[in-house]
């Protein structure tokens, strides 16, 4: 039973196969995931690196993905520092260790392939109820509706509903109404179709009003007001951190680069620029000794700045502030890293870093020479 009363849903499904599927097929964009036949694999592959990231960041990544693991089989034979290294700059680095951890279970469970069943699908490592339902659709003509932030928007502002579109329940009363929406004969048309109205039309600024195939049956429209909806609460401050790296020289011109541990963290298994966030009272040359002294068991001089990176992650921003620096005492030790090396400038695309560390790796390929410890520790 609809989530809305029968005088608004009737028009909005009748409006569903006359004017937005009509729409759809004359609009949609030509996207890689989009070619016929769709493989199952690549559905999963273009959802999972969907998620939070914009569709033109999204495709260079989705072509070299796949020409890299065309398929299950060779994505988990891959050693879990191949994938990060593809997945880099990609950002929420999660999404890369789950899909490598189901490509194990594939193999091991599913003869190499994704399930069609949708319950089997949502066990795997990754996969929620948006996913699932998508790869599902796409792939497999499962009826099942999917609701991503696109199509809230378009549905919050076709009714011009009031509530807080963050609160659970109203997610829920979305969802519903998604799936009474939903044309069991054409499924996968019919979240991609709302989807890309969303992503063409119903932007969350400036909305295409006059283009939209669904304009008769909406009452944000009606009301004037299209970007009023969707409500949602104000966002509280985002916090920020001040973090300290350091470049470690060795007489020999080699930089020191440590890993951070797998195991949890939204960067696990990166290499970086050792460091950490400063604390009270601290300058910056303190902080990145203590947190030396405290990750790799090293006891450093810290040196000249190189560069302050400036990054935003989604529920915090940094300034990442490198300096050069030397051993005084001590040997690397991994207390709070997975591992180290010794490494040049030229030798940095070996190793799957962050957006931020990139930063600072673009900052010494910029130098006119590569930094020399004896100009910098005479």
């Amino acid at each position: 039973m609809s989530a809305i009363s029968p005088k608004i849903f009737k028009p909005l499904r009748a409006a569903v196969r006359i004017r937005l599927l009509p729409w759809f097929a004359k609009n949609a964009r030509d996207l890689p995931w989009r070619a016929e036949p769709r493989p199952p694999y690549a559905v999963w592959i273009s959802e999972i690196m969907l998620q939070q990231t914009r569709v033109d960041t999204v495709i260079p990544y989705f072509h070299r993905f796949l020409a890299r693991f065309p398929g299950p089989a060779a994505l988990a034979a891959a050693p879990l520092q191949d994938v990060l290294k593809l997945w880099e700059n990609l950002g929420y680095y999660s999404r890369a260790r789950q899909i490598h951890k189901a490509a194990k279970i594939l193999v091991r469970d599913h003869g190499g392939r994704l399930p069609s069943d949708p319950e089997q699908l949502a066990t795997l490592p990754g996969l929620g109820p948006y996913t699932t339902a998508a790869i599902a659709s796409f792939a497999f003509g499962h009826p099942l509706a999917v609701l991503d932030g696109n199509v809230i928007r378009v549905f919050a502002r076709l009714l011009a509903l009031p509530d807080d579109v963050g609160l659970s329940a109203t997610k829920k009363k979305l969802q519903q109404l998604a799936n009474d929406l939903l044309l069991r004969d054409q499924p996968a048309a019919t979240n991609e179709a709302w989807m890309e109205l969303g992503a063409l039309i119903c932007t969350p600024r400036a909305p295409r009003c006059p283009e939209c195939p669904m304009r008769g049956v909406c009452r944000a429209i009606k009301s004037k007001t299209p970007e009023a909806f969707p409500v949602k609460k104000k966002k509280m401050k985002v916090p920020h951190k001040v973090v300290g790296a350091a470049v470690i020289l060795n007489a020999k011109n080699q930089i020191l680069i440590a890993q951070r541990k797998a195991e949890g963290g939204m960067l696990a298994g990166l290499w970086e620029f050792p460091g950490g966030k400063i604390a009270p009272g601290e300058t910056m040359p303190q902080c990145i000794a203590r947190e030396l002294k405290e990750e790799m068991g090293i006891d450093i001089e810290v040196g000249p700045h190189l560069v302050t990176v400036p990054h935003a992650y989604s529920h915090f921003t940094i300034d990442l502030h490198a300096h050069f620096a030397r051993i005084r005492s001590g040997r690397p030790r991994h207390l709070e890293c997975a591992g180290h090396a010794w490494t040049t400038r030229d030798r940095f695309g070996d190793f799957p870093f962050s957006k931020a560390d990139h930063g600072i790796i673009h900052a010494l390929r910029a130098l006119p020479e590569p930094p020399r410890y004896r100009d910098l520790f005479p």
